[in-house]
């Protein structure tokens, strides 16, 4: 299966993607590195291992609706079909989701649908939660309200600054966004409106709900 990844920072769920690919756990492979900044650290990641780079400056484009549709037709000419936004950070227009429908995840750091948007962890440790976490979810045409996919918990402690809270979810991150994109690949999931479902996983365990297979 042919996957774009888009990445507008460090490009750190971009690697543990690459390298789920590169040990054969995941049977696809990244037919390129969509970014919206020219400098963003993912793009030297990208190239260190040979992955294809697209940069687009959306300041080219006359709205976001026509620097989506050149993104669409950029994906299908090289045959993608499974996108993963990891650290995007654009709002994709109702056109790209259409264009892609239930192809696209996301992963975001904290249990939806607490927390969506942005600062997140400030948002979390101002509200005095004990637990937050990391969700992959399908892209819907709201902000990070797509059916979700798989969650992890984390504990919220009462020293914690929004940079530890991150750092301790980042690590659950990494771990079930390739899950996902594995179940993905394998023909596991199904989406019944809201609820998706993964054939044969176990929703019996925390901190991730479905269980951990492969990472």
């Amino acid at each position: 299966m042919r996957i774009a990844v888009f990445a507008s920072g460090r490009g750190t769920n971009f690697e543990k993607i690459a390298d789920g690919i590169a040990s054969g756990k995941i049977a696809g492979e990244i037919a390129l590195l969509f970014t919206d900044k020219k400098g963003a650290p993912a793009v030297e990641k990208a190239k260190k291992r040979g992955i294809r780079v697209v940069y687009l400056s959306p300041s080219k484009f006359e709205s976001r609706e026509s620097y989506d549709k050149e993104i669409v037709k950029i994906l299908k000419d090289a045959g993608v079909e499974l996108v993963c936004l990891a650290g995007y950070m654009r709002i994709v227009t109702p056109s790209f989701v259409k264009a892609f429908e239930n192809r696209i995840m996301n992963i975001h750091p904290s249990l939806l649908p607490a927390f969506p948007g942005l600062n997140v962890h400030r948002k979390a440790l101002e509200y005095g939660v004990k637990f937050s976490g990391a969700t992959v979810h399908f892209i819907d045409t709201g902000i990070d309200t797509g059916p979700i996919i798989i969650q992890a918990v984390v504990p919220v402690k009462p020293e914690d600054t929004p940079a530890t809270l991150a750092k301790r979810i980042l690590k659950w991150e990494h771990r079930i966004y390739p899950q996902a994109i594995k179940w993905f690949v394998e023909d596991r999931i199904t989406i019944n409106e809201r609820k998706v479902t993964v054939k044969g996983a176990s929703y019996d365990s925390l901190p991730v709900v479905p269980a951990l297979e492969d990472f």
